[in-house]
């Protein structure tokens, strides 16, 4: 069943990203006079089409893995001198940036909209309060303490532990002070901390910010009920069922959920003896781990089950939600903080600051799609828009055979006063196939490591 809903979700995802960056690049061609012949969502063969008034043919292909726009053009083929006029080799060099540029700028539109609803909807998230502070690391020797409020770091304003991982992301390979600003509980009052760091998660895989920096959210305590337990598994097979509370292992007491976790971890294959109350009665149950074997080599146990959800004190509580009106900027402001943090993450893989194994493809791709869909429809859409704005930077990147490299093309033909010739666009264009090429089969190898 996992499996279908990833499938699904990663095609509910693509579709959407590749309609809606096709249409921009179909929209501004017909606003220049371009005449559209094919508008593909997909590549292979068309399993539903038709033609419009205007005799372009709208197609929906087998392969949903990309998409194009195909417009008339005389390097591609004869064209009626009647309709040379409208053919996109003949506009001006800025309407055929234009029509380049309009693809990935309508993938920037879709985050922009996507986030602008996130905002206005409103979103709960938990206050980022520290639970505890190891003291031989960043945060315990720049002083941070358990049940402080963190609320800014590099000098930027954090609500969530969301946004501090993002922050702490960016700041990937400095040497030097993190500067994070906190506060007491109950005071108003907030002081600046620095933070000493030499090589800031430079090649961690995957980067960890704030184990590496020593500091662990505060969270409620949590007793070990099961809230579900899936068939097949070791637990289901035992016997336990949702609503049991373990309250001892091998006649040692179950302290919380986390402790029982840890146990299960610790014994891989091991028998454990269960003391678990049902329905006010104690029961003994004996129930042994499987084995999950991590990708440092490190085996585990586990049960196939998941904790009761707890809820959060009130006073732990943020509501992020803004007016329709100031939501537009809040959503520009935010998508161009993701814009910022992807071209970062794409120069500091390229100096090797950050490992390439984190780069993914489409099979990682549908597992977080698969994933946020589950999780409900504010970590769809945020996933969503962060996909776009990815789609977007990847495309502008000056490489032939992507939009950013056709840019690079007008923007050289601009400054020279003439077309660059067919000779170099085609030596381009094999080597722009042979980087993405490379790319792909470097993310579906690591996709497949992580499958595996």
């Amino acid at each position: 069943m996992g499996l279908i809903q990833n499938v699904l979700a990663v095609i509910v995802v693509l579709g959407l990203l590749i309609t809606f960056h096709e249409y921009g690049h179909f929209w501004v061609a017909r606003r220049c006079g371009v005449k559209v012949l094919r508008f593909s969502v997909g590549f292979g063969k068309p399993l539903w089409s038709r033609v419009d008034r205007h005799g372009t043919e709208f197609a929906l292909a087998a392969i949903p893995l990309g998409g194009y726009v195909k417009m008339l053009d005389e390097r591609e083929g004869s064209v009626d001198p009647a309709e040379r006029h409208r053919a996109f080799n003949n506009k001006t060099v800025w309407q055929r940036i234009a029509i380049v540029a309009a693809g990935p700028l309508a993938n920037f539109l879709l985050a922009i909209v996507a986030y602008w609803a996130l905002f206005v909807v409103g979103t709960t998230t938990v206050a980022p309060i520290i639970g505890s502070v190891e003291p031989d690391s960043p945060a315990g020797r720049g002083g941070l303490e358990a049940g402080q409020e963190i609320i800014a770091v590099q000098g930027e304003t954090v609500r969530s532990w969301d946004e501090i991982n993002l922050k702490l992301v960016a700041a990937i390979g400095h040497s030097g002070d993190l500067s994070v600003e906190a506060r007491d509980d109950g005071s108003t009052s907030r002081r600046e901390y620095r933070l000493p760091v030499e090589n800031w998660l430079v090649r961690q895989d995957p980067p960890q910010p704030l184990p590496s920096l020593g500091v662990a959210p505060w969270r409620p305590s949590i007793p070990a009920v099961l809230g579900r337990v899936e068939a097949g598994e070791a637990a289901a097979m035992t016997g336990l069922q949702p609503g049991d509370e373990v309250v001892a292992a091998d006649g040692a007491p179950v302290d919380d959920w986390m402790h029982f976790v840890d146990i299960v971890r610790a014994s891989p294959g091991e028998p454990l003896a269960l003391e678990v109350m049902r329905d006010g009665e104690r029961r003994d149950l004996t129930v042994t781990p499987g084995r999950n074997v991590l990708d440092e080599g490190v085996t585990i146990g586990y049960i196939g089950a998941g904790v009761e959800p707890v809820e959060w004190p009130e006073s732990y509580r943020r509501d992020i939600r803004h007016g329709p009106v100031a939501a537009v900027g809040e959503a520009v402001a935010k998508t161009g903080e993701m814009t910022v943090l992807t071209l970062g993450a794409i120069r500091k893989m390229l100096v090797g600051l950050i490992s390439p194994s984190n780069l993914s493809g489409p099979i990682t791709i549908a597992q977080i799609s698969g994933d946020s869909a589950r999780a409900g429809l504010e970590s769809f859409v945020s996933f969503l828009a962060y996909l776009s704005i990815s789609l977007a930077v990847l495309n502008l990147l000056p490489i032939p055979v992507l939009d950013g490299g056709h840019l690079l093309y007008y923007v050289v033909e601009i400054i020279r006063g003439r077309p660059v010739s067919e000779r170099v666009q085609a030596v381009g264009v094999r080597i722009g196939l042979a980087l993405v090429g490379s790319l792909m089969f470097m993310a579906i190898y690591f996709d497949l490591m992580r499958l595996w």
